[in-house]
């Protein structure tokens, strides 16, 4: 036999050997029974109509291996409505999924999942991730939080914040980037460099009223009271028939102590968009808190009815409802809300 030959006998069997190991080495693909496998868009449907078991089928897909990322992050955007240990375990561990998508998606579950400062140990790691986009996302749900809430966090979200900056101030000029860039000012009590921000964002979008909204909040923020509320009522004048600045004359009236005129800004804005559940939801607490508590439970059985899955909704009118003595009418939402999900923390408290 040749040398050339042997060697080529020598290697081929060198590469045959390395394709065994790693044949035999390889993760054994999991198999996901069919049902499960199949039920992917009817557990979605579930989830998004609040209907029973629909936590059940959520926690199954999502304990899936197989699935794409578009539909892993189509998931997480309904497991805030679900809250449990095991819903929380699941958003964890896609903090670590190899996809971006995934990982994004898995911390807005989280911002809906945990309050606020309580974040900072699931997140505060994240600000360490690969992916700019995924370090972005993580600072966002910290931001606000105190220096001592975020703890070791707070140096590496500042690296994470100054990061961002450059990021935006390096992009082509976009509205939508000069109003993050506010935030992210508001955050460093960086005023005046905000309120430029937000300025730059109204000459490029003139009619972007999320813009103006924040323009209006900052100039409050600042004690520059007649400037602000000036400036909500040239817009009011301009956009009588937009839903988002009377719900934000509503709110503005209740940072300054005025719940009666409050209720007309935002029972206004439930009018021209009856179908947000966040107008309804600030419309139904500013009647309780006006002792109008019929009112205000009738606005958040309509959210129910309207969106059964907004559990927020549906824990708030269990506790107005016990306010009032109409314990038939709790027995029935705890009901509806343990075929929902019978590890709701709510219900583990004995709501």
């Amino acid at each position: 036999m040749s040398k050339s030959r042997r060697y080529f006998i020598i290697g081929l069997c060198a590469l045959l050997s390395i394709v065994l190991i790693w044949y035999f080495s390889r993760p054994t693909p999991v198999a996901v029974p069919a049902a499960i496998a199949h039920g992917y868009s009817i557990a979605l449907k579930q989830a998004r109509n609040g209907e029973p078991g629909a936590a059940r089928v959520l926690y199954q897909q999502l304990g899936r291996t197989d699935l794409s990322p578009e539909r892993r992050a189509a998931l997480h955007a309904e497991l805030p409505n679900y809250p449990s240990p095991h819903a929380l375990k699941l958003a964890d561990k896609d903090l670590s999924s190899e996809s971006a998508l995934v990982r994004e998606a898995a911390i807005h579950s989280i911002v809906g999942l945990v309050p606020t400062g309580q974040r900072t140990l699931l997140l505060g790691p994240v600000l360490d991730d690969p992916e700019q986009a995924v370090r972005f996302t993580a600072a966002n749900a910290l931001l606000g939080l105190s220096p001592d809430t975020l703890g070791l966090y707070f140096g590496p979200l500042q690296q994470v914040l100054d990061e961002f900056v450059k990021a935006l101030k390096a992009q082509p000029e976009t509205a939508e980037g000069w109003i993050q860039l506010a935030r992210l000012y508001i955050h460093s009590a960086m005023l005046p460099q905000a309120q430029n921000a937000l300025a730059q964002a109204v000459r490029l979008q003139p009619d972007n009223l999320q813009a103006v909204v924040a323009q209006i909040e900052l100039l409050d923020k600042q004690g520059k009271t007649d400037e602000s509320r000036q400036l909500l009522a040239r817009q009011l004048t301009a956009h009588p028939e937009s839903a988002y600045l009377q719900h934000a004359l509503g709110m503005w009236l209740l940072h300054h102590g005025e719940r009666t005129y409050a209720l007309l800004g935002l029972s206004k804005a439930v009018e021209l968009e009856p179908g947000n559940q966040d107008y309804r939801y600030d419309l139904a607490t500013t009647l309780h808190a006006q002792q109008e508590l019929e009112a205000a439970q009738r606005q958040l059985e309509e959210i129910i009815q309207r969106h059964p899955a907004n559990r927020k909704a549906r824990v708030l009118l269990v506790n107005y409802w016990k306010e009032s003595g109409q314990l038939q009418n709790v027995q029935v939402l705890l009901a509806q809300l343990e075929q929902q999900n019978p590890d709701d923390p709510a219900l583990q408290q004995g709501l």
